[in-house]
C-alpha cells in the first residue's frame, strides 16, 4: 500500500538499494544480504566517500564490523586510534552526530580533526545503532570535502542505520558468520592486549586502553596494530617514560 510516512519510504528505499548492492555481487538470493552491502548502498547513496560500520563495547572499545571498500580503512580506525572524534560521542550521546565541516569542530576534537583532515576527511556524520535505551554502534559516513544532509538524506541514513541495527540482532546474515568476523577478531585482540597493559602496567581496562590509544597516535598506527604488538611481546612504556 502506497505511504507518505517519511521514515517507511526511507527504509523501503534503504532495503532496496541494500539488495542492488548486493545483486551486483551476485548475491541476489538474499533480502536484505550483509552489513557490507548497506555500507555500500549508504555510500552510494549519500554520494560519501565512505562508509564503516561499528559495534562498540560500554567503554567505547572498537570493532569495525564492516566497511564499503579496503580505502576506507584508515579513515574507521581514525577515532579509536586517537581517542575522540563524531564516532564515540555519537555513541556516548546516543544520538547522530553530524560534522560535515571538520573545521568548525577543532576546539572539540583537536586530536582526530587533524588526523582526519591528514587523510583527506572534511567531514563526518555518525549514526547511532540505537534499540531503545541501548546503542550498539555506530554507522559512520566520510567526505572529502564539506557536507550536509537535508532532510531526505537525513531520513535515509537514519533507515540504512535502522537496517544494519536489525541485521546486528539477526545475528548470522546470509546464513554465515563471515559479516562479523571482522569484529570478533578486532574485539578479541584489543580486549586481550587491554588486559596485558593492566597486568603490565598496574592501571585499570579503562587506563589501558587510553595508554594504547596514545601509543598508536604517537605512533600513527592504527589502534589494533598496537594490539596485535603487545599480543606478539612488544611492552608500552609505563607513563613518563614515553
Amino acid at each position: 500500500m502506497p505511504t507518505d510516512d517519511p521514515a517507511l519510504l526511507a527504509d523501503a528505499v534503504a532495503r532496496r538499494l541494500t539488495a542492488e548492492a548486493a545483486a551486483a555481487d551476485g548475491q541476489a538470493d538474499s533480502s536484505p544480504t550483509g552489513l557490507h552491502h548497506v555500507c555500500r548502498a549508504t555510500a552510494q547513496a549519500l554520494a560519501v566517500a565512505g562508509c564503516a560500520l561499528h559495534l562498540l563495547l560500554e567503554d567505547g572499545s572498537p570493532g569495525v564490523v564492516t566497511l564499503s571498500g579496503p580505502a576506507v580503512a584508515p579513515l574507521a580506525d581514525l577515532a579509536f586510534t586517537v581517542g575522540e572524534g563524531p564516532t564515540l560521542d555519537a555513541f556516548t550521546l546516543r544520538r547522530p552526530v553530524l560534522a560535515g565541516d571538520l573545521g568548525q569542530h577543532a576546539a572539540r576534537w583537536p586530536g582526530f580533526t587533524q588526523a582526519a583532515e591528514d587523510v583527506g576527511v572534511r567531514g563526518v556524520l555518525s549514526f547511532p545503532l540505537q534499540v531503545g535505551g541501548m546503542t550498539l554502534g555506530v554507522l559512520d559516513l566520510y567526505a572529502t570535502r564539506p557536507r550536509s544532509l537535508d532532510d531526505r538524506e537525513t531520513a535515509l541514513a537514519l533507515a540504512f542505520a535502522d537496517l544494519a541495527t536489525s541485521m546486528v540482532l539477526d545475528g548470522p546474515v546470509g546464513g554465515t558468520n563471515r559479516a562479523r568476523e571482522p569484529l570478533l577478531d578486532h574485539h578479541a585482540e584489543v580486549h586481550q592486549a587491554q588486559g596485558m597493559v593492566m597486568v603490565d602496567l598496574r592501571v585499570d581496562l579503562r587506563e589501558a586502553l587510553v595508554r594504547m590509544r596514545a601509543h598508536a597516535f604517537r605512533e600513527g598506527i592504527p589502534l589494533i596494530a598496537v594490539a596485535r604488538s603487545i599480543l606478539q611481546g612488544v611492552r608500552l612504556p609505563a607513563a613518563g617514560n614515553d
